[in-house]
């Protein structure tokens, strides 16, 4: 994990010297754009990796909030994943993705398509929570008004069953830790 995330998989600035050694070993009758063609297709292979991985099956849906980036402006979203699977958060129809988890345990996207970039926040809702509050979250995620303390309410963060995946550490923050 780096300092501010642990990056699940990307297609964004891939770059072919990293590649370049191993393809021209395994493939040295390909040109060079066809070993550039080909790391692309390796690497979206490896997102289907990646979604086995985290075949992870919750209690409750995921919600993703979005910070969307359109031709007419930024604007507030959200979405349900009602699987509550992990791996199906692992989906876009951009022309760039990258998935990681931050420091505070929550699992992102950064997509970027034709008109701009997407944010996107992933959380579950937590046990017990009544389906007027998650009502209220949207509300607010629709109108826009929603904070922080609003989703962390009614939300708790994915990354640690991500962590228990591949190994990695997640700092206890102080709200997660009175959570508990």
């Amino acid at each position: 994990m780096t300092e501010d995330r642990h990056v699940i998989w990307s297609n964004y600035a891939l770059d072919y010297a990293d590649w370049k050694d191993d393809l021209e070993a395994e493939y040295p009758d390909l040109s060079e754009d066809e070993r550039v063609a080909l790391m692309y297709d390796i690497n979206g292979d490896y997102l289907g990796d990646e979604r086995m991985n985290l075949n992870i099956q919750l209690s409750r849906p995921i919600l993703i909030v979005g910070d969307l980036g359109l031709w007419n402006g930024r604007h507030t979203g959200y979405k349900e994943i009602e699987s509550g699977n992990i791996r199906d958060c692992l989906c876009a129809d951009t022309d760039y993705s990258t998935w990681y988890v931050d420091k505070l345990g929550d699992l992102r996207c950064d997509a970027i398509h034709h008109d701009g970039t997407n944010h996107y926040l992933y959380r579950v809702y937590k046990d017990g929570v009544s389906d007027w509050q998650i009502d209220t979250l949207k509300n607010k995620l629709y109108e826009g008004r929603a904070t922080r303390g609003d989703i962390t309410r009614i939300t708790r963060r994915l990354g640690d069953e991500i962590a228990a995946v591949y190994g990695f550490d997640i700092p206890r923050q102080r709200q997660a830790a009175m959570e508990r």
